[in-house]
């Protein structure tokens, strides 16, 4: 890989490096359980260890990363408990998040969801997964940016990473395209018990298929 370097870039090296290896977690290049090492991602990306440790401590912070006493740094893994309590949690918020996104959406913010889901249909044509996988996720952080509710945000910001890591287990994605249609469409109809409603059953659904242990 080419060195990172920070004044060409305008992130932070540790945000570019926390990414990549955000990115590596959620398409599977790093399994549950595989070992992080501070030296050899160093020297991957041509940086000190510092900027790595800082990417690591904050993938830490996501949930994505743990850090046994023994073993450094290893990517985490979610037992049957974990996800079904994760799966509680993000129901009780995106349901509120979709409720007040109903209440709030400008027609420009309809026209930005609007265009996640065009755009992740499009990515779908074109068989990038990936893509459609990142785009569904940018979806679900667009309608709590819409909901505007600052606890709310302060209340999801530390279960992001997990919560994109649940939904790059989705394996129907023309159904989850069409489904975020659907919900886009009760959000744009101002009616904030619609909204509610098509986001709860829609959690509920991908709740039932999931697998035990991710």
């Amino acid at each position: 890989m080419q060195a990172v370097e920070e004044n060409q870039r305008a992130q932070p090296l540790r945000e570019v490096i926390r990414d990549a290896v955000r990115n590596r977690i959620f398409e599977g290049q790093y399994a549950p359980g595989a070992r992080l090492v501070e030296r050899d991602l160093a020297a991957e990306f041509k940086v000190s260890r510092l900027p790595v440790r800082e990417a690591l401590r904050m993938l830490q912070q996501e949930g994505l990363v743990t850090e046994p006493a023994t073993r450094g740094s290893v990517v985490a893994t979610l037992d049957a408990d974990q996800v079904d309590d994760l799966f509680s949690v993000r129901s009780a918020l995106e349901v509120l998040a979709c409720r007040l996104a109903a209440e709030r959406a400008t027609d420009d913010d309809i026209a930005r969801l609007t265009g996640l889901v065009d755009r992740a249909r499009d990515a779908l044509a074109r068989g990038s997964l990936g893509e459609t996988h990142s785009l569904n996720s940018e979806f679900h952080d667009e309608v709590t940016r819409i909901a505007d509710n600052a606890f709310l945000r302060s209340a999801l910001e530390p279960l992001q990473g997990r919560m994109h890591w649940l939904f790059r287990h989705v394996r129907d994605l023309p159904e989850l395209v069409d489904e975020h249609r659907q919900l886009l469409d009760a959000i744009a109809s101002g009616d904030p018990d619609r909204a509610a409603e098509q986001s709860a059953r829609h959690i509920a659904k991908y709740r039932e298929q999931y697998p035990e242990t991710v």
